[in-house]
This record gives C-alpha cells, sequence and structure tokens, in this order.
C-alpha cells in the first residue's frame, strides 16, 4: 500500500493566498507591475552593456550577466503565479515543478556567486587600479562568469534530483507561490537527511563563501578609501560600490532568512509565519530583481547617457 500511495501524486497544488481571497487581486497588480519594470530595466540594462563600447568592462559584464539572470529567475515563476492568482488555477504538473524549482535554484545559486565576483572587481579597481586590466582580463571575467552559470546549474540539478526522488505520499499541497525547494520537501514521506546534509554544503559554498569574498573585499576597499587624501576621489570610490553593496544587503538578508535552515521546524503561530515566508519569498524573488536595474542606473551618470543615446539613436537605412 505504501508503494502505490507514493506514486498516487502527479501534481502539487500551489496554495498561494488561496485563504485572502481580496488580496489576490492587489497581489496580481503589484507583481504585474514589478514583472514589467524587471523585464524593461534588466532589458535596457543589458541592450546598453552589448551596444556600447563604453560599457565592454569588467563591472558592466558583470551587472549584464546580473540583469539577464534577474529576468531568466522571475521569469522561471511569475508568469505561473499571475495565471494562478487571476484564474485560481494552482495546479502544476510533477515535472513542471521539478523544472520551476531548478531555475529558481539555479539563479539563486548563480546570483550569490556573481555578486561576490562583483565584489572582487570592484577591490581590484579601487585597491590595485594598475593590475586591474591585468588581473581582470577579458578571458579571466569570463572564466569567472561561467564558473558562476555553470555552478549555479549543477548545484541546482543535485538539489532538485535529491527532492524529487523522495516519496511524497498523497499530501500535494505546496503553501507557497512555487514550488520552492523548502516548501517541497516538507511534503516528503521519507527521511531527508541527505537532501538537509547537501543543502548545508550548498549553503556554505553558495552563501558563505562569496558573503566572506564580499566582506573582506569590502574591508579592503574601506581601509584603501579612508587612506585617500582626495575627499573627490573618496566620495567617488564610495559611489561605484554603495549600488552593489546594497543589493549585496537586501539580497543576502532575505536569501539568508530563507535557506539558511532546510526545514523548519516551529510549531508556535505557524500560520503567521508562513504569512511571512510567502511575504519574504516576494521581496527575495520580485522586489530584489526590480530594484537592481534602478539602483545600477539612476545613480550611475554612463548608464543613463548611455540609455538616452541608445534611445535617440537613428536607426540606418
Amino acid at each position: 500500500m505504501g508503494e502505490i500511495n507514493q506514486t498516487l501524486v502527479s501534481e502539487f497544488l500551489l496554495l498561494g493566498l488561496s485563504g485572502y481571497p481580496k488580496i489576490e487581486i492587489v497581489y496580481f497588480a503589484l507583481i504585474l507591475v514589478m514583472y514589467l519594470v524587471i523585464l524593461i530595466g534588466n532589458g535596457v540594462l543589458i541592450i546598453a552593456s552589448i551596444f556600447d563600447s563604453h560599457f565592454h568592462t569588467p563591472m558592466y559584464f558583470f551587472l549584464g550577466n546580473l540583469s539577464f539572470l534577474d529576468i531568466c529567475y522571475t521569469s522561471s515563476s511569475v508568469p505561473s503565479t499571475l495565471v494562478s492568482l487571476i484564474s485560481k488555477k494552482r495546479n502544476i504538473s510533477f515535472s513542471g515543478c521539478a523544472v520551476q524549482m531548478f531555475f529558481g535554484f539555479a539563479m539563486g545559486s548563480t546570483e550569490c556567486l556573481l555578486l561576490g565576483m562583483m565584489a572582487f572587481d570592484r577591490y581590484v579597481a579601487i585597491c590595485n587600479p594598475l593590475r586591474y586590466p591585468i588581473i581582470l582580463s577579458k578571458v579571466a571575467y569570463v572564466l569567472m562568469a561561467s564558473v558562476s552559470w555553470l555552478s549555479g546549474g549543477i548545484n541546482s540539478a543535485v538539489q532538485t534530483l535529491l527532492a524529487m526522488r523522495l516519496p511524497f505520499c498523497g499530501n500535494n499541497i505546496i503553501n507557497h507561490f512555487a514550488c520552492e525547494i523548502l516548501a517541497v520537501l516538507k511534503l516528503a514521506c521519507a527521511d531527508i537527511s541527505l537532501n538537509i546534509i547537501t543543502m548545508v554544503i550548498s549553503n556554505m559554498a553558495f552563501l558563505v563563501l562569496p558573503l566572506m569574498v564580499i566582506f573582506f573585499s569590502y574591508m579592503f576597499i574601506l581601509y584603501t578609501i579612508l587612506q585617500m587624501n582626495s575627499a573627490t576621489g573618496r566620495r567617488k570610490a564610495f559611489s561605484t560600490c554603495s549600488a552593489h553593496l546594497t543589493v549585496v544587503i537586501i539580497f543576502y538578508g532575505t536569501i539568508f532568512f530563507m535557506y539558511a535552515k532546510p526545514k523548519s521546524q516551529d510549531l508556535i503561530g505557524e500560520e503567521k509565519l508562513q504569512a511571512l515566508d510567502k511575504l519574504i519569498s516576494l521581496f527575495y524573488g520580485v522586489v530584489t530583481p526590480m530594484l537592481n536595474p534602478i539602483l545600477y542606473s539612476l545613480r550611475n551618470k554612463d548608464v543613463k547617457a548611455a540609455v538616452k543615446y541608445l534611445l535617440n539613436k537613428k536607426p540606418i537605412h
């Protein structure tokens, strides 16, 4: 009977905000607007980084990768969330859930590594400006970005395969907007010790290690800036780092809350905690990708000038 029950789950039901019907319309409009801002804002940054030769530098190459990643990440879950909110269709197939989980986890893992490499880029640019073209040559920064994407994909493939091999015995309701890996693991009716161990290793490699790179990079950057005699130079150095540092604080603040523990054991106020998890998931999954182009463009004169140039550029007949 156990084996029969394990094969019954062929799809999952995404609960989302089904308990709050009045909020769903507001939530739909809010997510739709933010998703459009994500597509337009990040799309403009990608176009600028490709077609403007002034942006063919390591910093803007990483920024273009980050923008492309944000579009991929949100597109893996936001459209289905919008459909479920407006049509009340909340079911997702087993394979569809696995695909959604893979892309979500892969993009999150890759973004952690990219943010670490962007911090290293700023460290070299400010602390070792004369060696910057040598250390971060085109071959070097393209390789760094490629390793980030490949590592994130492999990590996600391992986590997804380990999660989807588990038996799911009857309960197929995911108390989330998307097939988020922690929410799926809660439905498993088998021992998830291996999943916990691999997620702890994953957290160390993709959360803690890049964060240490970011921390020490900014410690050296701060020390170098404080040694500068020119107030203008200090302001310029701070200005080039402020956008990235803001993104790091927002990104890591939310992702650590969500993924630092593989499975929650809280019993008191469970419904309130689940509602809080959903709101934080929204902040991490939609607000952060929306803020990236805003932070990097509004505070960067070069980006604003490039966007104006591209918009005013006449096509050649």
